[in-house]
């Protein structure tokens, strides 16, 4: 009988153990994903701020070509420079919004490995403590036969 008891105690804490990995695992692919959503919010944060400094820097710029002077309207090299700056701001915005969105899809796939990995945690666990019973059950059989 002890067997038995021991088996069922042993199966218990298997299942238990199980549990625990995929509530873990869970939790970890929670975390990935609230870690997904603050990294756009960083990229959107960053592509603001790299909008402003633009808006910035071009309204500085078309002061100081008037002050000097130059029509901003009518000379063709500053024409050129801003739509170049615009240019190279866009730029900017499209790297920023590639390496979140490649970031985001690395932080999905982490999430759904980790909750696989539980899912397979938890699923051994259940072959582990059937095991752990079949082997109780036979110890029992066997010296109970004895």
């Amino acid at each position: 009988m002890f067997q038995l008891i021991a088996a069922g105690i042993g199966a218990v804490g298997q299942l238990a153990a199980g549990a625990a990995q995929k509530k873990a695992a869970d939790l970890n692919a929670f975390q990935i994903k609230t870690d997904k959503v603050v990294n756009k919010a960083q990229a959107l944060q960053m592509s603001r701020a790299r909008r402003d400094e633009y808006d910035l820097a071009t309204s500085t710029n078309i002061a100081a070509f008037s002050a000097a002077g130059r029509d901003v309207g009518e000379d063709r090299s500053v024409q050129v420079f801003l739509e170049r700056q615009k240019e190279l701001v866009g730029q900017d915005i499209g790297r920023i919004a590639r390496q979140e969105s490649m970031e985001g899809m690395k932080a999905e796939l982490a999430a759904m490995a980790e909750k696989r990995r539980g899912r397979e945690a938890f699923t051994a666990s259940l072959f582990n403590a059937a095991g752990t019973m079949a082997q109780g059950i036979y110890q029992y059989q066997t010296t109970r036969t004895k």
